[in-house]
């Protein structure tokens, strides 16, 4: 082996951060050989973000040192990290809405021919990045308008089209289902055998375990422990992020059935789905599966109000609902937490005390006046149901995602609905506040409260849910028992094309 060959990779030497006194990151060795994946792993506030912006310029460290195959590396920003060849990919998209796909992936770095952007350059190198992802898109087209999914992709498409030799990829299957996932890891790996060295952080283990050759686990700041992904199972990885024992099952007991709360029947949306029917009783978890793109979402926005349905009914208690606006279904006690957080369901510059308690801020006014005693009142009582950590009289932006997502749950419970919608519960929050949100919903059912789950992780759909309601192309493919409720059975109707079914194969009411 050479002496260059010796000296290749990307390495930190103990890398110290501290904010306002505080220590985040505590004398961390990193490195990530050309040609290899290290997988980092942690609970949120474990340091996995920290070190990530470290190396890619974000932040600088407070101590400790980097060297970039052999030489000195010390970015002052992610520019500079990107021109010396390492990239990040970030967990929430940052693309400009109302460019194109093409400007986007190309922003800043436009190619100019005898004076003028070359743009069939542009478009055409656009396409090819993103065909290698398995993406088909009109590279024309803006990116507003497009799915979470969707500009997740395009995001990752920009980053790789600067042909980086280091890749941070930071939660970017947070927002994608399995098919469009495992075009990310079929890409990582791809990046991998061209000689490109990957670092993949992801709170979904079992995508590390199979694409990293090394997983590294930060808990509290420090790096505790790390193996061969080979070597080491899931239960051993959550074990060491979080010290205590974890497990999926979260189902509540099983509803007696008696009582029907929600009946949805043929419901459907011109270009979106069509032919919904459930029912869903006093006490149950639904579970809502399927592929980004099968209309899990729109189905759910439909009963809630926030998409009017072209036909169908949806009937809570025996009474139709207008479907008209989500302040009709509100009133009736349906409520819905969307899967963005942080773009549709907060306001992050207001308190987590006034996120609580903004929907309802006439209901709660006396005499026209809201008094900040009963604000506090009011979500006090949220924060102790729901074992929200942090101080609730400071901005939500200031708050872990757990905690946020917390807090959106609890802005909807104020008014204890009949039925609760939650999509995507758990999106880009650590193994901790999983099991926390999981506890939240379980403790919701037992108490009779009906909810239906979206999620793009099957674990997720098949610990929470009595039953399951799987989606393909805009259609219902079935609904299967719990005990018919396997990662094989949900994906095999997951998959089914809209062509060869025009009706549910499985129907279980």
């Amino acid at each position: 082996m050479t002496t260059q060959q010796a000296s290749a990779g990307l390495e930190g030497t103990g890398l110290m951060k501290a904010y306002s006194g505080v220590t985040v990151l505590k004398s961390v060795d990193f490195r990530v050989e050309p040609g290899t994946v290290v997988g980092l792993v942690g609970e949120n506030g474990a340091g996995k973000s920290t070190l990530s912006s470290i190396i890619t310029g974000v932040v600088k460290p407070d101590g400790g040192t980097m060297r970039l195959d052999g030489a000195d590396y010390a970015p002052s920003n992610p520019a500079e990290a990107l021109r010396q060849g390492v990239a990040l990919i970030h967990q929430e998209t940052r693309l400009i809405q109302d460019l194109s796909v093409a400007e986007n992936i190309f922003l800043g770095r436009l190619p100019h021919r005898r004076g003028r952007v070359d743009w069939e350059l542009v478009r055409r190198e656009s396409r090819t990045v993103l065909d290698s992802l398995g993406v088909e898109i009109d590279v024309r087209r803006p990116v507003r308008g497009l799915s979470m999914a969707m500009q997740q992709e395009i995001e990752i498409a920009k980053a790789l089209s600067r042909r980086p030799r280091y890749v941070v990829f930071d939660e970017p299957s947070a927002s994608l289902g399995e098919t469009e996932t495992e075009h990310v890891l079929e890409r990582i790996r791809a990046l991998r055998a061209a000689g490109a060295g990957v670092v993949y952080i992801s709170h979904r283990l079992d995508e590390v375990r199979e694409v990293a050759d090394e997983i590294v686990c930060l808990r509290d700041g420090s790096r505790v422990q790390s193996w061969n992904s080979g070597d080491v199972d899931k239960e051993k990885i959550i074990n060491a992020m979080v010290g205590r024992e974890f497990t999926y099952e979260h189902v509540p007991p099983q509803p007696s059935r008696d009582t029907t709360v929600l009946e949805v029947r043929g419901l459907g949306r011109r270009g979106a789905f069509a032919d919904i029917n459930f029912e869903l009783a006093a006490g149950e978890v639904l579970g809502i599966a399927g592929l980004v793109g099968a209309g899990r979402t729109e189905v759910v926005r439909a009963i809630a109000g926030v998409d009017r349905p072209d036909s169908g009914e949806v009937i809570l208690e025996g009474r139709k609902l207008p479907c008209s606006s989500p302040q009709s279904a509100i009133r009736a006690g349906i409520v819905m937490v969307p899967e963005d957080r942080k773009g549709q369901g907060l306001n992050l510059d207001r308190t987590a005390e006034e996120n609580v308690t903004l929907p309802w801020e006439r209901e709660l006014a006396r005499k026209g006046m809201l008094t900040r005693k009963l604000v506090r009142k009011v979500a006090g009582a949220q924060a102790r149901r729901l074992d929200v950590r942090g101080n609730m009289a400071l901005p939500v932006k200031s708050m872990s995602g757990g905690n946020q997502q917390k807090v959106l749950i609890g802005k909807w419970l104020v008014k204890d609905p009949k039925v609760l919608i939650i999509d995507e519960p758990t999106r880009g929050v650590d193994v901790g506040a999983k099991m926390a949100i999981y506890e939240i919903i379980r403790s919701l059912a037992a108490e009779g409260m009906s909810v239906i789950v979206v999620s793009s992780e099957l674990d997720e759909v098949l610990g929470l849910s009595h039953r399951v309601l799987v989606m393909s192309r805009g259609r219902q493919r079935g609904i299967l028992r719990r005990g018919e409720a396997t990662p094989e059975t949900v994906m095999s109707l997951a998959v089914h094309s809209s062509e060869s079914a025009a009706s549910p194969l499985i129907s279980q009411q």
